[in-house]
């Protein structure tokens, strides 16, 4: 079975066919660089117009995207050249052209899985990771068969911005990021869905071997393939499906301490509650996640996410000023001077669902969590975890924990579990309750 990635959007894209390729709208060989720009919301390519490009790959061979831009959006958004195995599919969104590689899907996850973290991880850690990838995977895939609606003309086929309408209503604005952005394509090749940055990023045959050894094993839970979401460091406590996106839940990816031998009183802690949250967010519990282990944090985190510090608890200053100036860029509103930010609701992580922004001018009602982590930073907050403190100036301080949304696995965690001995089923029972591993 064969999937298609979006990896690039742009109004030319430039590639190099690195043996023979089929070039289907002609029937012949060709190979080389080539460079394809938008025209007319068609394609111009070697001086003709085409609707679409496709490059059949017939010799196993690779190509090459140039100038491809990764973690958009993000703190560590960078451009880089990726080299990729299957064919080449390039079609016009109308306003850019879009490069989608098709590739086999057990290919695809020994990229995955070395692209979100490096193939010299622990063969459990890798295990669990392609049984999770290659379940919301086909899960979403499923998923968005069932629901299609026809494609409109000005619809958004690229990056995080979906087709539903977020007004503000009544000082509220509440958004949320799916997949379901993409109509020309299965899955993007970003954060947004899953990383997959082609066959040059370390990938070596402990990757091949951990996807080799779950060949076709996913995730169930009542007879369906599981919506199996996963992050970076949860913070000492995973979080609920509904915190962060649609308003609903599984019993899959429920909110739990990321530790297996808690004390029987600290199941009660209840994050919502914002005395909780605060004490529980200033502190450092004992946590799977919680490490300064190198060797264990390098199994998770590439190169370019290395450059990330401190995300089990971490704080970020702004200057009120500083802030006025980000909130105003980012959400397009002038709040004018803020007066005080106020989490008005918490989901079970402690992660904040709904904040109130005050200001001289504006007070605005934002969430859900990842709106709150764009709206506060020139990239994106680590997580939507934290306490606000304000000093006699006005400045604000930060106080946040974890990295990412925190729903399902949690990779740092599960890095730990592997170091601790622990084997990939049990990971994923850990982070996945109520869940079967079978084989589709």
């Amino acid at each position: 079975m064969t999937i298609s990635v979006g990896i690039i959007e742009n109004k030319h894209i430039y590639f190099q066919l690195d043996n023979q390729f089929l070039f289907e709208q002609v029937g012949q060989t060709v190979s080389g660089k080539f460079s394809a720009t938008i025209f007319n919301k068609k394609i111009l390519f070697c001086e003709k117009i085409y609707d679409e490009l496709v490059f059949r790959n017939i010799s196993n061979a690779t190509f090459t995207l140039f100038n491809v831009k990764i973690g958009i959006n993000f703190h560590w958004e960078q451009v880089e050249n990726q080299h990729f195995a299957g064919s080449l599919k390039i079609v016009s969104n109308g306003k850019k052209l879009v490069a989608i590689n098709i590739i086999d899907i057990e290919k695809y996850l020994c990229s995955v899985i070395s692209s979100e973290m490096s193939a010299m991880s622990f063969p459990e850690l890798l295990k669990a990771h392609a049984v999770i990838s290659r379940s919301w995977l086909l899960a979403n895939i499923e998923s968005r068969a069932k629901n299609q609606e026809p494609r409109h003309e000005n619809q958004n086929n690229f990056g995080l911005e979906n087709q539903r309408k977020f007004p503000i209503l009544n000082s509220q604005f509440i958004k949320w990021y799916e997949n379901d952005v993409h109509t020309l394509f299965d899955v993007c090749a970003d954060d947004h869905c899953q990383r997959y940055q082609g066959v040059g990023k370390d990938l070596i045959e402990a990757a091949k071997n951990a996807v080799e050894a779950t060949k076709g094993e996913v995730l169930m839970y009542n007879g369906a393939i599981c919506d199996t979401r996963f992050s970076k460091c949860c913070g000492g406590k995973t979080e609920l499906f509904s915190s962060c996106w649609a308003d609903k839940d599984f019993d899959y990816l429920i909110s739990k301490d990321d530790f297996l031998h808690f004390g029987l009183n600290a199941k009660l802690i209840d994050l919502t509650d914002e005395k909780n949250a605060e004490k529980f967010i200033l502190s450092s519990p004992k946590c799977f996640c919680n490490t300064n282990n190198k060797e264990i944090i390098n199994q998770v985190l590439k190169d370019f996410d290395k450059k990330t510090n401190d995300f089990f608890r971490w704080k970020v200053f702004y200057s009120n000023r500083e802030l006025s100036n980000i909130l105003h860029e980012k959400s397009n509103i002038d709040f004018g001077k803020i007066v005080d930010l106020i989490p008005l609701k918490r989901g079970h992580s402690g992660r904040i669902t709904l904040l109130k922004i005050v200001g001289t001018k504006k007070t605005i009602n934002v969430g859900k969590e990842l709106e709150i982590r764009r709206w506060l930073s020139k990239s994106h907050l680590y997580s939507s975890s934290f306490v606000v403190k304000k000093n006699e100036k006005g400045d604000f301080t930060l106080y946040g924990a974890g990295w990412g949304h925190g729903v399902g696995l949690c990779q740092i965690g599960a890095a730990v579990m592997s170091a601790q001995g622990y084997n990939y089923k049990q990971i994923l029972t850990h982070y996945f309750e109520n869940t079967k591993i079978v084989t589709v």
